[in-house]
């Protein structure tokens, strides 16, 4: 008998809003970057995108949806959320704040909700691959689907090259 998938926060906040979404599982014992999680699922980088969760100096947390491959632009995200500078949540304090573990943080389901922000690339995109809530586990689902799950908003957050 196969053993039951147990639903995250995010699995079930999607199904309660009726938001498709596939279900894509791999195999880890721990946290792997998104670069080779994107290689481990077959998928472009481009596609599969990372959660960071980041603290202005309002000591309000904002949380950013990146493609995995791209890096933060603390100056304009900070301009994005209304704060004067961002730095990273300390690895330490993310599952007290998000509910979430690292590689497992996803934007739908913390556990209080956070100013989200998407990277506009991903509304050129049919799907984007983001984390589950869990290691092992990633959704795929449309930009806009997330955009309304998470109550995020598009902006150019990323360091251009």
């Amino acid at each position: 008998m196969a053993k039951k998938e147990t639903k995250t926060n995010a699995m079930r906040i999607l199904e309660t809003m009726n938001i498709e979404y596939e279900l894509r599982t791999y195999d880890c014992d721990g946290f792997i970057d998104g670069v080779r999680l994107a290689q481990t699922l077959s998928l472009p980088c481009e596609q599969v995108y990372k959660t960071l969760v980041t603290v202005g100096k309002s000591k309000n947390n904002y949380v950013f949806v990146i493609p995995v491959a791209e890096e933060i632009d603390f100056k304009k995200a900070a301009k994005v959320v209304g704060e004067k500078a961002l730095e990273m949540l300390p690895l330490k304090n993310l599952t007290a704040v998000t509910g979430y573990i690292r590689g497992g943080c996803t934007s739908v389901g913390m556990k209080k909700k956070f100013k989200t922000t998407i990277q506009e690339d991903a509304m050129l995109l049919e799907k984007i691959v983001v984390s589950g809530g869990r290691l092992g586990l990633q959704l795929v689902l449309s930009p806009d689907d997330l955009l309304r799950a998470a109550e995020g908003e598009y902006a150019d957050v990323i360091v251009t090259k």
